[in-house]
């Protein structure tokens, strides 16, 4: 069947799922399984920070992967590896030396996710005009972040309802058993049903001339406007919301003798998976369509403001120390409803700013690689500040850091060049 006769809502949903599953295991789950097999804060947010640069450097590898005669090719066989990498990670929670173990897989499931990312969204850029693109861009990223709430809100639940009954460990290694379970099952799903036309012939398929290629991708990038304020202003807005992304949920269950809420397991995965769930669909989307009404331009103040709002919110709850899960559930449905909203504004700007031209997929892989940057340099310091400051300091530290990003806002020369045809990717 060809992209034109594919309705997007027929791809999108699962393609994006599998691409939030695999980042979210690495950036999410595996916090939650290292904390609650005794490591201390510091060393999860330094590992989770070093293995996010994948994302980081993934465009080093992206013309490559212009050679390939088919972006669905690579997302399939993506899907598979993480899988039977997840499989692997269920195995070795139950050996002696389950840290070295499970930290090099999480290598492989990042490198393998980060690979994922550079041919999905060429998928969708190719597939989809400029004005599609915003308009899909809030299920894009509905779906991306669901695939977070569907493991917290379920997979967590279960983890905490079976660590009291069999052990941290053999819960953790059911837990990575289903999530491997469930990928093949969405990996089988998306070989039948993403768009499947060849790519667009960028160069000669020869080691010599991809390498070519990434010069010319890079070059091409950096000669375009304003290039270098567009990356900082990347590289800033995700710089407070990535402290606090890293670290909120280890305060939810972090011990009240030690300044967090002590939540269980299994009460952050309900708090999540229900009114943060539907709270992030929500935002997420109507974030979308605020942006198409708008326009990037006008949109990304209000974005910005919205994606502040998460650590005021984790600010209070470290200040009340409510102990009751409906004020938790509500201050956690107004966080995920403000991220979700202003979510939006980083994946647009690189896609409608940085990613037009003749290397689109290339520089959206650039682009993306930068965002991933500003997470994961937060990420491997946070708990370091955390650890320095006490939780109440460090969520208002967080809260200043979204300040620079709104600031370079009023300097920020925005530009728009048209989207080339869409070329099927």
């Amino acid at each position: 069947m060809s992209v034109a006769a594919k309705s997007p809502l027929r791809w999108i949903p699962s393609l994006y799922f599998v691409q939030g599953l695999q980042f979210f295991v690495v950036n999410r789950i595996a916090a939650f399984m290292l904390k609650n097999m005794g490591m201390d804060n510091e060393v999860i947010t330094r590992w989770l920070g070093v293995i996010g640069m994948a994302w980081g450097v993934k465009w080093l590898w992206s013309p490559f992967l212009e050679m390939v005669r088919s972006k669905k090719r690579i997302v399939v066989a993506m899907q598979y590896l993480s899988a039977a990498g997840l499989g692997a990670m269920a195995l070795a929670l139950q050996l002696p030396v389950w840290f070295a173990a499970a930290i090099g897989l999480l290598f492989l499931l990042a490198y393998a996710s980060a690979t994922h990312d550079i041919a999905c969204d060429g998928l969708y850029m190719g597939a989809l005009d400029s004005k599609q693109q915003a308009t899909f861009a809030g299920w894009q990223g509905a779906f991306f972040n669901a695939s977070k709430f569907l493991i917290l809100g379920g997979l967590l639940v279960l983890a905490g309802k079976l660590e009291t009954g069999m052990g941290v460990a053999n819960a953790w290694t059911t837990i990575f058993g289903l999530l491997a379970v469930l990928l093949v099952g969405l990996a089988s799903y998306n070989a039948y049903a993403l768009p499947a036309a060849p790519n667009a012939q960028l160069g000669q398929l020869t080691l010599a001339g991809t390498w070519r290629l990434l010069l010319d991708v890079v070059v091409d990038l950096l000669r375009k406007p304003g290039i270098w304020m567009a990356l900082l202003f990347i590289l800033l807005f995700r710089l407070g919301e990535a402290q606090t992304q890293t670290v909120g949920p280890l305060f939810l269950i972090e011990p009240r003798a030690k300044g967090g809420l002590g939540l269980t397991t299994e009460q952050i995965g309900g708090v999540y998976g229900t009114a943060g769930t539907l709270a992030f669909l929500v935002g997420s989307i109507l974030g979308g369509y605020f942006t198409a009404w708008l326009g990037l331009r006008r949109a990304l103040p209000g974005l910005i403001v919205a994606m502040a709002v998460p650590s005021a919110v984790f600010y209070y709850l470290s200040v009340a120390l409510p102990d009751d899960l409906i004020r938790i559930g509500i201050a956690v449905a107004i966080e995920n409803f403000t991220w979700g909203f202003g979510f939006v504004g980083v994946i647009l700007f690189i896609m409608q700013v940085i990613a037009p031209g003749k290397f689109q997929t290339a520089h959206y892989a650039i682009g993306s690689g930068v965002m991933a940057i500003g997470l994961s340099v937060p990420t491997s310091f946070s708990g370091d500040i955390q650890r320095a400051l006490g939780y109440q300091d460090f969520f208002l530290w967080t809260l200043v850091c979204g300040l620079p990003a709104l600031l370079l806002l009023f300097v920020l020369p925005l530009w728009r060049k048209p989207a080339p045809a869409a070329v099927a990717a």
